[in-house]
């Protein structure tokens, strides 16, 4: 994370390294199109969080030469959410897989992020 947002990761068109070094899949990859999407907002004005939680798209609607290992295999709603924030001239999107949403759930719900939100 940073002090701005989530990350300063990747663009929609390119990825980043998971832990295991494997790159992470972008929403073209996993055949997603974003301007489809049901966006969750934080709030009203640009610099709010945008949260989706995308349906796996059917199989004509893969991208083509999506491989398993970058998330072009069978995948269900909830294997991944997709996060950008409004306004964001770049048009950045980030990528989590379920186990990294959960544990950022988690951290918000223990309180790990209540000092990077707290009034300097």
């Amino acid at each position: 994370m940073t002090p701005d947002g989530p990350s300063d990761g990747p663009s929609e068109g390119s990825s980043d390294s998971s832990s295991d070094g494997e790159a992470k899949p972008t929403p073209a990859d996993l055949g997603i199109d974003p301007a489809g999407l049901n966006w969750e907002r934080s709030g009203d004005g640009d610099g709010s969080i945008e949260i989706a939680f995308p349906s796996a798209p059917s199989r004509r609607a893969r991208a083509p030469g999506a491989s398993r290992a970058r998330g072009g295999g069978a995948w269900a709603r909830g294997d991944w959410v997709l996060m950008r924030v409004a306004g964001d001239p770049a048009g950045r999107i980030s990528v989590f897989d379920r186990n990294e949403w959960e544990c950022f759930v988690d951290g918000v719900m223990n309180g790990e992020f209540d000092t990077a939100a707290a009034d300097p």
